[in-house]
């Protein structure tokens, strides 16, 4: 049996088949593969929300074991140095995805992941909003007051100036609904996705 792993290329989509060894695997053994094999495969998709690869496996890391985990845990299980363990962890709990904790006897601090994964969905998308939607349309509304001077209109680039207003307005308006529609179902985490998923369903044949 073997599992798919990508090719060494980082743009390579190629992914090259990786035999089990053919010895017999005890039951540890193979939840610790099957939880690898989620881990690096988080971490792939974690780059396309915004979130670097290191980031996305240590959340995939404390979400799939479901244990409290230490930066020490962290570090040997990822093979990665403890100041970017402790970097990561710091940014997904400023995300909201993780959250601290503190055992008692234990001078050291430990993680947990959000174990609602719409809840964790929805942080995760209202965060990329903040990063990504809400300074666009900030920006087309500076546009917009660029073009507001009334001397505009009266030089030789008017039938330009008029145009580009009106691309504004038509990017701002569709800006303004997908928030209105972010805010409404995503921002309603469990509750709001839930709907979405409904509507989603209704509408498939």
């Amino acid at each position: 049996m073997a599992i798919a792993t990508p090719a060494s290329s980082p743009t390579s989509s190629v992914f090259v088949p990786v035999a089990f060894p053919a010895t017999p695997r005890t039951p540890e053994q193979l939840l610790q593969t099957a939880q690898d094999l989620f881990i690096r495969r988080w971490g792939e998709m974690g780059q396309t929300w915004g979130i670097n690869r290191t980031m996305a496996e240590i959340h995939a890391f404390l979400f799939i074991t479901g244990l409290p985990q230490c930066t020490d845990d962290v570090m040997d299980r990822l093979n990665i140095s403890r100041g970017n363990a402790s970097m990561s962890l710091r940014a997904l709990c400023d995300w909201g995805i993780v959250r601290r904790l503190h055992k008692r006897g234990e001078r050291r601090e430990y993680f947990e992941s959000l174990t609602d994964v719409w809840e964790m969905f929805s942080i995760i998308l209202a965060e990329r909003k903040r990063r990504e939607m809400d300074p666009v349309l900030e920006t087309i509304k500076q546009c917009q007051k660029m073009l507001d001077d009334s001397d505009l209109g009266k030089s030789n680039k008017a039938e330009a100036v008029q145009l580009t207003r009106q691309r504004l307005e038509h990017m701002q308006e569709f800006m303004e609904v997908t928030n209105k529609l972010f805010q409404q179902f995503i921002g309603g985490a469990k509750s709001g996705l839930t709907k979405v998923v409904k509507v989603l369903l209704k509408a498939l044949p």
